[in-house]
Order: structure tokens, then C-alpha cells, then sequence
């Protein structure tokens, strides 16, 4: 891991109105890890990684990426600098096939008697290189709807979209094996470790202890708004960190 980490949040406070969201929030993430933001509903996770990627804009506080200060007006903005996210509905058309899918609103093209038309051909042949050499995954059929493949083919799929573009350095997953059986999640939670060692900065949002205890190597926990303590994963267990969750503990 990094000395230095490779996005990092300073001070975040987010305020809908007169209500508080976020107060005094740091995050620090390095490349080649996976840091899992846990805590009960409500405690802040899902406003402080719109802000990480751009949807939200802080109230207070500061981002840096590689150290320097960075600012971003949108989602757009995140995803020029390299961080993205893929979300619990997947946010992918289930009447698209998967290279459909992997290229909506970026379609490549040709030239056909002098007019651009679609090159569906090197789509397909993109869309099966990045699953296999950056996800591991190798589907039946490129030509099926995205609604027949599994939940954990649906989720390739979409992290396949996320890391095509060979800028991509940070990638929040929300809640990705959620509504998944034990094959597909164990299929899902391989995913996050193969691109962990592609060198990519992973923060995970998740319910499930137990897929953080198996990928992750630090935990943030999150309550009412706050980071109340993060702690590296080989060195904690669940009950300490359900503890710092529901407020059983004081760990910083």
C-alpha cells in the first residue's frame, strides 16, 4: 500500500437544509486496497460517496486526489479524474445485451460509405476483452439481453462499464452483492479482489460483515453522520466493529 493515499476527504460537511447529513467527515484511500465504509442506515455512507464522486457537493471540507486539491462540479468531473461507482440497481438497461450495455452512450463507430454507423464487431470483441482480462469473466453468449444473465453476471457487466476506460483509479461499489445467492456473491467478491490487485482504490459499501471481513483491509464506520474510527481488518473482529457501529465503543 501506498504511504500516501490516493483520494483523500477532509472535514466534509454536507447540510440539506437545516438538516446535518455528514459532520466533520475524513475518508483516505489508497491504491491497491479495499476500504469498507460500514453502519446502520441513515449514518451517512451513501451522502459522503455522492460527494466522493462528484454528485454532491460538500457543505465543508475538502478532497484531494495524489495529494493536491481537487474539486468537482459533477459526476461527470469524477469520472474524468479516474473515480467512478457502480450502485446496488446497476443502473444497466436489461434490453441491451452486455456490449450494448458496456458502450451505452459511447457507441464506437466506423466509417460506411463515408457515414458513421455503428462498429458492433469491435464492441462485442471490447466487451469480451475487458471482462476477461481485467474481471476473469467469460460469458456464454455476447449477443443475449442483459435481463438473462445471472446477478453476478449483471454485476460484471457493470463493473466491466466502470473500468473500461484504463483511467479509472478509484471505484465505489454500493452494496454489490446485495439480493445475490452465496455462488454469485463469492463470483462478485472475487471481482473486487482482482481489481484490488490491478491497483485500483475500492471502497466498499456494505451490510454484510462478513463480505468485508473476507475483502476488505481497513473499515471506516460511519454513525449519525460521523466517522467514530477505522481500523485494519486483520486486527479487528466482528463484534468490535458492530460495537463501534451502534456505539457499544469509543475506538478511534
Amino acid at each position: 500500500m501506498s504511504r500516501s493515499p490516493l483520494i483523500s476527504m477532509h472535514g466534509i460537511v454536507k447540510r440539506f437544509g437545516g438538516v446535518t447529513a455528514l459532520e466533520n467527515v475524513d475518508l483516505e484511500a489508497y491504491a491497491g486496497e479495499v476500504l469498507a465504509i460500514v453502519g446502520d442506515n441513515g449514518a451517512g455512507k451513501s451522502t459522503l460517496i455522492k460527494i466522493l464522486t462528484g454528485v454532491y457537493q460538500p457543505t465543508e471540507g475538502s478532497i484531494k486526489l495524489d495529494g493536491a486539491e481537487f474539486k468537482m462540479a459533477n459526476h461527470s468531473d469524477a469520472i474524468a479524474a479516474g473515480i467512478d461507482a457502480v450502485y446496488q440497481n446497476l443502473a444497466i438497461a436489461d434490453h441491451l445485451t452486455p456490449p450494448e450495455n458496456l458502450f451505452l452512450g459511447a457507441e464506437l463507430t466506423k466509417s460506411f460509405l463515408g457515414f458513421p454507423v455503428l462498429d458492433n464487431a469491435r464492441m462485442r470483441q471490447e466487451a469480451e476483452r475487458v471482462l476477461s482480462e481485467r474481471l476473469g469473466v467469460k460469458l456464454k453468449s455476447m449477443d443475449v439481453l442483459t435481463e438473462s444473465l445471472s446477478g453476478g453476471q449483471r454485476q460484471a457487466v457493470a463493473i466491466a462499464r466502470a473500468v473500461y476506460h484504463t483511467g479509472l483509479r478509484v471505484l465505489v461499489m454500493d452494496e454489490p452483492t446485495a439480493a445475490l445467492g452465496p455462488q454469485e456473491t463469492a463470483r462478485t467478491l472475487k471481482l473486487i479482489k482482482t481489481l484490488r490487485e490491478q491497483g485500483l482504490a475500492i471502497i466498499l459499501i456494505s451490510h454484510s460483515l462478513d463480505d468485508v471481513f473476507d475483502v476488505s483491509d481497513r473499515i471506516q464506520v460511519m454513525r449519525r453522520g460521523q466517522r467514530v474510527g477505522t481500523v485494519d481488518t486483520k486486527d479487528t473482529d466482528n463484534a468490535e466493529v458492530l460495537g463501534m457501529i451502534v456505539g457499544a465503543s469509543a475506538a478511534a
